[in-house]
């Protein structure tokens, strides 16, 4: 694993995150009934037990966390660890206090216990998240990146400069503006895929690829812009949309002779965002094979910073290919959004 990996909190608000500690804790807690106990007769008690002490500490603190997420984003890893951890060590406090001055079910013997039991469990939880983001990282799978847009780059870099080239006596001005438009893409797709971008940058950069590729092809390729009810300012990884498009340029509308539409829908319902790309099915001759690893990096990647709550779909039929992105709407926080708009 790699040491330069970003160490941060997980999103204590997202599903995922809470579905996961609560499952690891209580999975824990039954392996925990199940070699303490004489005999299975034991086994309800015990169980019934050690949930009374679980349910009072777990569900507050992960609601409290929630509550307390956006603070928790504004501290380094090491201090945001600690808050965490003195959040839990203070509701197990008042849990025991609680349980022996009200109900007297705790004697002094249990708090110490209790209070490294705590510890342990948290610590083991943060680092098991911090061990699956590393997992899930971008620079684990940026070999495979790397793979497909060297198989890809040099295709579409010379079919633009092919294109550019065609225009620069006819057309001088849209040739510089499809220069800036292949300078600005390639910048994003050499950089880092760390980064946190936002929804109207994404679709200002797809915009610039299909103007590039619509040179290039010709009436053959027609784009369908549904924006009106996009949320400009939701946060989303940087270059998750030109990938997606490639794919639908690449194997819907180069194989065929005759005009085919790519129509991309962004909205937002409720505290969903919805991206929605399709392109022309081919199925008349022979067509381009290959597209899964665009789809799998984008996949993780949403994996990654979205956990549970983002999803990506596909469908096919006779007449289009459908790639469905749903994501959390989420907005990046005001500093990161100046630092993005200082890179454009």
């Amino acid at each position: 694993m790699n040491d330069d990996i970003p160490a941060q909190l997980p999103d204590f608000r997202n599903m995922g995150v809470i579905l996961r500690a609560m499952v690891l804790v209580h999975l824990g807690a039954m392996f925990s009934v199940l070699g303490t106990i004489n005999s299975w007769q034991d086994w309800n008690a015990e169980l019934a037990n050690t949930v009374l002490w679980i349910e009072p500490i777990l569900l507050p603190a992960l609601g409290l966390l929630a509550v307390l997420q956006k603070r928790l984003q504004r501290l380094s890893y090491r201090a945001g660890v600690i808050v965490v951890v003195l959040i839990v060590m203070l509701l197990v406090f008042f849990v025991y206090r609680f349980m022996r001055e009200t109900l007297g079910i705790a004697p002094p013997t249990l708090f110490l216990r209790q209070e490294i039991l705590a510890l342990g469990v948290t610590i083991a939880l943060l680092s098991y998240y911090r061990l699956w983001m590393r997992a899930l990282s971008p620079r684990l799978s940026e070999a495979r990146l790397a793979a497909l847009q060297a198989r890809i780059r040099p295709h579409f870099f010379f079919n633009s400069l092919n294109a550019v080239l065609s225009l620069i006596r006819s057309e001088p001005k849209k040739a510089e503006l499809l220069l800036m438009n292949l300078s600005d893409l390639f910048r994003v797709a050499m950089g880092k895929h760390d980064r946190m971008s936002t929804l109207e940058r994404e679709v200002e950069l797809a915009r610039g690829y299909l103007d590039i590729e619509k040179v290039r092809l010709g009436d053959r390729l027609q784009v369908e812009w549904h924006i009106d009810k996009m949320p400009g300012k939701a946060k989303i990884p940087a270059l998750i949309l030109q990938p997606l498009l490639e794919n639908a340029v690449y194997h819907g509308i180069e194989p065929r002779v005759e005009t085919g539409v790519v129509q991309i829908n962004v909205f937002r319902v409720r505290n969903d965002v919805h991206i929605d790309i399709r392109n022309p099915h081919f199925t008349g001759g022979p067509v381009h094979r290959g597209n899964g690893m665009a789809l799998e990096n984008v996949r993780e990647r949403l994996l990654l910073y979205f956990d549970a709550e983002a999803s990506l779909s596909t469908k096919a039929n006779s007449d289009y290919y459908q790639v469905h992105i749903v994501l959390p709407y989420q907005e990046l926080p005001d500093e990161q959004s100046a630092a993005h708009l200082s890179r454009r």
